[in-house]
C-alpha cells in the first residue's frame, strides 16, 4: 500500500512539473526571475530561454529581462551582450527584448545571449551577468524539394503493369518535429495512363502496355506536397523522362514487292547484281536481318546482308550466257537473326519479294572479282614475296588482256596476273596497314580502267628482343651491407602482342656462381639488383658489370643480352649513392671529350691520306706523257672499243694509217664474187694521213691530262676509226647477195679456231647442194 501510494506522488510532480514548463512556454512576454535573498554578497541570474515564431516581423516584443532588485525608479539600466545581440534589442529600462530583423529558423534556431543590470548611479553591475535563450520555433515555409535532378530511367517496351520504374524523392527543410511541415506525399500531375506513383514512397510503376515503335518517350510531372497535402501545404514538382527500350517484336517487312536488275553476261561469280531493302520497326540487335534465296531453280544467284546498312546484296554465283537465257526471275526473303522464343509467334510468315534480273551484253571496263581486297603478310619477308593476287576480267566478248598497276605505295609490286609481291622490307611497327588501289586497264583500249581498294596487313611477328626501359646508372656504396636493394630494372618490347608483354629476367650462370650481386625476378615485369656480400672496395673493383638475359613471351620467344654497370662509389658518412650520380656524370663529359679529340686526329689522318694519294696520282699522269715530240709505240691499245676482229691487235698501226690505203689481203680460194667484195670493203677503208692522225692523239692526250676524273690506268678512247688486222676481215653482209651459190668456203679453215664452227657448217651445207 506505502509502495502504491509513493508511486502516485511522485506521478503527480512529474505532471505539475510538466504543466510548469508548458505554461512557462505558453507565456514568451514574462521571464523567470530569480534573485539571491538581500543579505549574500553575491547575486546571479536564472538561466532563461524565450521562444518565438520564425518570420517574426521587425520590432516585435519577445520578452522581458527584470532584475528582482529592481524597485522601478528607473535606477537600473538593462543591456544586452553575446554573438546573437545582433539581431534583438533591449529597452535599457524596463528590459523588454524587441527583434530587429526578420527570423529564419532554417538559418538560425538558437541565439545565445547574455544580460548586465547597471546601477545608473554608481556605473557598477548590480548582479552578475545572466545567460539565456532565444528560440525560434519553425513555421511551414519552405516547400519540398526533389533530389538528384534530372531524374531519367529506361524500361522494355510493352513492360507489364506494375513494372517498377524509378523512385523520386523530395526532401523540406522545414522542422520534421513541428507538426507535418515534413510529411510528403506524391501526386502524379501528368503521365496518366500509362504510369502511376505510390503517394508515401515516391516509387513510379507501369500502369499499361506501352509500344516502343509509337512512342519511344515519356515525361511525366510528380508532384510533392508536405503537411500531407492539408490546405496551406506547399508544394514542388519534377519532370522524370522515361525512355522504351527495344524488343524484337516486329518481323522485317518488304515495301517493294518487286525488283529489276540487269547484268552483263560476262559479269564474273560474285559481282554484286543489285541490292535489296527490308524494313524493321524495332532497332539495332533487333533489327538485323538475314536475306535468303526462296525460289531459284538454277542455282544461278545468292544474296547475302551487309551488316552495315542490313540491305540484302544480289551477287552471281556462277557465270551467264546471254545467248543461252537473257532473264531470271527468283524471289527472296527475310527474318530476324535474332527472335527470343517468347516472341517467335510475332515473326511466322516472313515477308518475300520477287526479283528480275535482266542480261545483257554491254562493253565495259575490266570487273575485279570483289569490291575490295584484303590480304595479310608477316613482316620482315623477303623482298619478292607474294601478298596476294586480285583478278579482273573484260566482260566484252573480245577478252583483252589486262594490265595491272598499283598506285599509292612504293613498297608493292604487281605482276600481269595480278600477283602482288613486296619490293621492300615490310615493318609492323612503322606500318601496320597499307592502303593501296589496283588499276586493271585493257590493253587494246587504255580507256577501259577500273579500280579496286587493296588493303594489306602486316602481321607481327616477334622480331624485337625486350630490353632495358633505360639506361641505367648503378652505384653501390663501399660500406653497402649483403642483400641490399641497390636497383630495379624493367623491360620494354616493341613487338605488339595479342596478351600482354610479360619478360623474365635471369642472371648470366658464371656471374651468377661468382657474382657480387644477386638478381630477383619479381614475376611482375621487374627485377632487383640485390649485393650478395659486405663491403665493397673502390680501388681494387671500382666497376663491376653484371650480364642480364631478359626473354619475352612470344612465339618463338626471344632473348636479349643486357649488361649492367655497377659503380662503387665512396658514400661517405651519409651512406646515399646521390653524391655519386654528381661525379658520374663528370666522368662521362670527360670520356666525351676524350672520344671527340680522337675522332677528330682520324679524320685529319684519313684526309691527310687522301690529299697524299691524289697528289701522286696527279705526278705520274705527268710523267707519262712528259712532251708532245715523244714517238710512241707502234701499237697502243684502247679498251672497251670494237676494232677490225676478233683478234685484232693493231687498230693503230702508225704505219698502216699512214698509209692512203689499206688493203686487206686476198684469199687465193675466193671467188669472183668474193674478189668484188673485197674492194668494195678496201673502198671505205682510207685512213688520215699523218697530220690529221697527229693531231688526233694530241687532242685525245689533252683531253686525258686534263680530266680529273680519269681512270688510274691510261687509256686512249677514240670513235673514228677502225683497226685493219683482223685475219677475217670484214663479217658485213654487204654485197652477200652477189655471192656465187657455188663460192667453196675451204678457205674458213685457215681462219683460226674461232671461225672453225663456221667453216664447218657452210662445208656441211655445201655437201647437200653438190
Amino acid at each position: 500500500m506505502n509502495c502504491c501510494l509513493l508511486k502516485h506522488w511522485i506521478l503527480v510532480i512529474a505532471l505539475l512539473w510538466c504543466c510548469f514548463k508548458v505554461a512557462e512556454n505558453l507565456q514568451p512576454g514574462r521571464a523567470q526571475r530569480a534573485a539571491l535573498s538581500p543579505g549574500r554578497a553575491k547575486r546571479g541570474w536564472v538561466w532563461n530561454q524565450f521562444v518565438v515564431p520564425e518570420e517574426m516581423t521587425t520590432r516585435q516584443h519577445v520578452g522581458q529581462l527584470r532584475s528582482d532588485l529592481d524597485n522601478g525608479n528607473n535606477s537600473f539600466q538593462y543591456k544586452l551582450l553575446g554573438t546573437g545581440a545582433g539581431s534583438f534589442s533591449i529597452d535599457e529600462r524596463t528590459g523588454d527584448i524587441f527583434a530587429i530583423k526578420k527570423l529564419d529558423r532554417e538559418e538560425k534556431s538558437l541565439y545565445f545571449l547574455r544580460a548586465q543590470v547597471i546601477d545608473v548611479t554608481t556605473g557598477k553591475a548590480v548582479e552578475p551577468e545572466s545567460e539565456f535563450v532565444i528560440r525560434v520555433l519553425d513555421i511551414n515555409d519552405n516547400e519540398p524539394k526533389f533530389l538528384d535532378e534530372p531524374y531519367e530511367a529506361t524500361i522494355p517496351e510493352m513492360s507489364p503493369e506494375g513494372t517498377f520504374v524509378i523512385k523520386v524523392t523530395a526532401n523540406d527543410a522545414d522542422d520534421p518535429a513541428t507538426g507535418y511541415h515534413t510529411r510528403i506525399l506524391y501526386n502524379l500531375e501528368q503521365g496518366q495512363p500509362y504510369f502511376s506513383v505510390e503517394p508515401t514512397t515516391g516509387v513510379i510503376r507501369v500502369s499499361s502496355k506501352m509500344d516502343r515503335e509509337l512512342q519511344d518517350t515519356y515525361c511525366i510531372i510528380i508532384q510533392a506536397r508536405d503537411m500531407l497535402g492539408q490546405p496551406g501545404a506547399l508544394s514542388g514538382t519534377t519532370i522524370v523522362s522515361i525512355t522504351l527500350s527495344d524488343i524484337n517484336d516486329n518481323k522485317p517487312i518488304f515495301k517493294k514487292s518487286f525488283y529489276r536488275f540487269t547484268v552483263s553476261e560476262f559479269a564474273p561469280s560474285g559481282t554484286t547484281i543489285g541490292k535489296i531493302m527490308a524494313y524493321d520497326d524495332d532497332i539495332g540487335e533487333n533489327a538485323e536481318m538475314d536475306y535468303s534465296i526462296e525460289e531459284d531453280d538454277s542455282q544461278t544467284f545468292d544474296i547475302i546482308t551487309d551488316n552495315e546498312t542490313q540491305e540484302g546484296i544480289v551477287i552471281l554465283k556462277k557465270k551467264l550466257d546471254f545467248e543461252h537465257q537473257n532473264h531470271y526471275g527468283i524471289r527472296a526473303k527475310v527474318k530476324n537473326r535474332h527472335v527470343a522464343e517468347e516472341l517467335a509467334t510475332a515473326h511466322v510468315n516472313a515477308s518475300s519479294t520477287y526479283i528480275k534480273v535482266q542480261v545483257e551484253d554491254e562493253d565495259e571496263p575490266p570487273v575485279f572479282l570483289l569490291p575490295y581486297y584484303i590480304f595479310g603478310i608477316p613482316e620482315e619477308m623477303p623482298r619478292g614475296s607474294i601478298v596476294g593476287t586480285v583478278s579482273a576480267i573484260d566482260t566484252d566478248r573480245r577478252q583483252c588482256p589486262i594490265r595491272y598497276s598499283i598506285t599509292g605505295s612504293k613498297m608493292f609490286h604487281i605482276h600481269d596476273n595480278g600477283t602482288i609481291i613486296t619490293t621492300n622490307l615490310l615493318d609492323r611497327e612503322v606500318s601496320a596497314w597499307y592502303n593501296l588501289s589496283v588499276t586493271a586497264t585493257e590493253a587494246y583500249n587504255l580507256q577501259q580502267i577500273s579500280s579496286v581498294p587493296v588493303y594489306v596487313q602486316v602481321i607481327n611477328i616477334n622480331d624485337h628482343a625486350p630490353e632495358f626501359s633505360e639506361y641505367y646508372e648503378t652505384y653501390v656504396c663501399e660500406n653497402t651491407k649483403y642483400g641490399e636493394i641497390i636497383q630495379t630494372i624493367s623491360a620494354i618490347d616493341r613487338d605488339e602482342s595479342i596478351e600482354d608483354h610479360h619478360f623474365y629476367f635471369n642472371h648470366f650462370v658464371e656471374d651468377r656462381n661468382n657474382s657480387s650481386f644477386i638478381l630477383i625476378d619479381n614475376k611482375d615485369n621487374t627485377a632487383v639488383i640485390l649485393t650478395n656480400r659486405t663491403g665493397f672496395s673502390l680501388k681494387e673493383e671500382p666497376v663491376f658489370s653484371i650480364i642480364i638475359f631478359i626473354a619475352d613471351n612470344g612465339i618463338p620467344s626471344l632473348t636479349s643480352t643486357n649488361t649492367l654497370t655497377i659503380q662503387v662509389c665512396d658514400c661517405g658518412e651519409s651512406g646515399s649513392t646521390e653524391t655519386c650520380t654528381s661525379k658520374g656524370l663528370l666522368f662521362i663529359m670527360g670520356f666525351k671529350t676524350e672520344l671527340v679529340i680522337a675522332i677528330l686526329v682520324c679524320i685529319m689522318v684519313i684526309l691527310g691520306f687522301v690529299f697524299f694519294m691524289l697528289a701522286m696520282k696527279q705526278r705520274r699522269k705527268q710523267t707519262l706523257f712528259p712532251e708532245k715530240s715523244e714517238e710512241y709505240g707502234e701499237n697502243i691499245f684502247c679498251y672497251d672499243d670494237e676494232g677490225g676482229g676478233e683478234e685484232d691487235s693493231e687498230a693503230y698501226d702508225i704505219v698502216e694509217l699512214r698509209s692512203n690505203t689499206v688493203m686487206r689481203e686476198k684469199k687465193s680460194r675466193r671467188s669472183k664474187s668474193a674478189e668484188i667484195r673485197s674492194f668494195y670493203r678496201q673502198s671505205l677503208q682510207v685512213g688520215p694521213d699523218t697530220a690529221i692522225f697527229r693531231k688526233f692523239i694530241l687532242e685525245k692526250l689533252e683531253e686525258a691530262n686534263t680530266d680529273p676524273y680519269a681512270p688510274p690506268f691510261d687509256s686512249l678512247q677514240t670513235f673514228a676509226f677502225e683497226g685493219t688486222g683482223s685475219l677475217a676481215g670484214s663479217l658485213s653482209s654487204i654485197g652477200s647477195r652477189a655471192t656465187d651459190q657455188e663460192d667453196n668456203f675451204d678457205y674458213l679453215n685457215d681462219l683460226g679456231p674461232r671461225f672453225k664452227r663456221l667453216a664447218c657448217m657452210f662445208s656441211s651445207a655445201m655437201k647437200p647442194n653438190n
